[in-house]
């Protein structure tokens, strides 16, 4: 008997689910196991905040005998015609009293609202089993295992640790995996994949022969890991911070210079505007890790968790090692989660700062004869240019208010009077 179900079965489940049928009852009829049906639903059901016919919202313990009017405020009601706020749809967000009452139902097997007799009249937060929304997300989940970097975080540790050295000393990755076959355990086709996408630490500039080739035909882009994702992407950031609404937010991006050579890590402070660069040798996780950890041994764990509670990135295979940067040791440092595929939207604040960098730094402009003093007085002046959002206070002013003066001088910022700030490419002429 498969344990896998398609989108029949689904639609079966979610057709005798309506009909209050048993776990056991549905396992017989589709012909399962009933632990697959509990885990179906389990996995795959959504609440859903709706009312019932003619009536709103409304799962407040004291929503029957309250009476209280103008909980949101004269001025700001949105439904004045109505006599009391229990009827209206934001009673529940506003009302300083609110006690949600949870459905004992949904406590016990199905666990669903599909058959309950009261569906017409409760007001509560449902829990629904959809066929069509379970067989979407089972595909999507079924797509991801099936794409990437089939390893983990501890396996590349473990193969960088193996090949780097040796390619140090001039060998070929043919030889290291001739030599290493049994202790590598992948194909040699395998690392040269790893290497191309910049998983590990070795470059096509390290390796002996490798860069006196022309490749005959672009390779398509290699996967990363979405292992690494997992209860990190976008929808993980707003219920994250929909429970810490006052968590300071940090955005994390790459600025490229030319193909192959020099980047920039750039870290955004939203709240301030204010932002940090760095210069990597190469677009590497590594270059990434060894920044984080730099800067926390300047700073100090507990200034870090301040200053870096949550960070916002893009699905770059530069940040495809979270836990190395969120945590020092088995200490936790910050939390990181990625923006959805194609969407720097998501992240603008730290895309409009990028701008201002190319003002400076032009798109197709090397870095490669830049350092990381050239790149800290960019950011001095990027940070000391005053913005209208911050009521003509500078990022770097108003960072100094919120975190004071010697954090800013242990990361070598400097404020720049503003008859000196310079935004053009003159800034880094030597």
């Amino acid at each position: 008997m498969s344990k896998f179900l398609n989108y029949d079965d689904r639609l079966n489940i979610e057709k005798y689910l309506k009909l209050s049928c048993s776990f056991g009852m549905i396992a017989g009829l589709i012909n399962k196991d009933r632990t697959t049906i509990s885990k179906e639903i389990k996995k795959y059901s959504f609440e859903k905040k709706v009312g019932c016919k003619n009536r709103s919202y409304n799962a407040c313990k004291h929503r029957y005998s309250c009476k209280k009017t103008l909980v949101c405020g004269k001025d700001n009601c949105t439904k004045k015609s109505t006599q009391y706020c229990k009827y209206c749809s934001n009673c529940n967000t506003r009302c300083p009293d609110f006690e949600e009452e949870v459905c004992a139902v949904k406590l016990n097997p199905p666990y669903v609202c599909n058959g309950c007799i009261n569906l017409d009249q409760c007001t509560l937060t449902k829990t629904f089993y959809s066929a069509y929304d379970a067989q979407l997300r089972a595909t999507d989940i079924l797509s991801s295992s099936r794409s990437g970097v089939l390893t983990n975080e501890n396996e590349i540790e473990r193969l960088n640790k193996l090949i780097l050295p040796l390619v140090k000393k001039g060998q070929s990755i043919h030889q290291i995996y001739v030599n290493n076959i049994n202790e590598l355990m992948c194909s040699e086709k395998t690392i040269y994949n790893y290497i191309d996408a910049g998983i590990l630490d070795v470059k096509n500039i390290d390796l002996p022969r490798k860069v006196r080739y022309r490749p005959r035909y672009k390779k398509p882009e290699f996967k990363i890991d979405k292992g690494c994702r997992i209860n990190r992407n976008y929808d993980n950031f707003k219920e994250y911070i929909k429970k810490h609404p006052d968590t300071s937010i940090v955005q994390m991006d790459s600025v490229i210079g030319t193909r192959g050579g020099k980047t920039l890590l750039t870290i955004h402070f939203v709240d301030t505007s204010f932002m940090l660069a760095f210069l990597r040798e190469h677009n590497s996780s590594k270059s990434v890790i060894d920044i984080f950890s730099n800067l926390t041994d300047v700073l100090g764990l507990n200034v870090m968790r301040k200053l870096f509670p949550v960070i916002l990135t893009d699905n770059g295979s530069e940040f495809s090692n979270p836990k190395a940067i969120e945590f020092r040791g088995i200490k936790r440092v910050t939390r990181i989660y990625y923006c959805d595929p194609r969407s720097p939207y998501q992240k603008g604040a730290i895309e409009v700062n990028h701008e201002l960098i190319r003002r400076i730094l032009p798109k197709g402009t090397s870095f490669d004869n830049l350092d990381q003093i050239d790149i800290t007085r960019m950011m001095n002046h990027i940070n000391s240019y005053k913005r209208k959002k911050l009521n003509d206070r500078s990022p770097y002013d108003t960072f100094s208010f919120l975190h004071g003066e010697e954090i800013l001088s242990k990361l070598g910022c400097l404020n720049i009077q503003p008859e000196n700030i310079t935004l053009t490419k003159n800034l880094l002429k030597k």
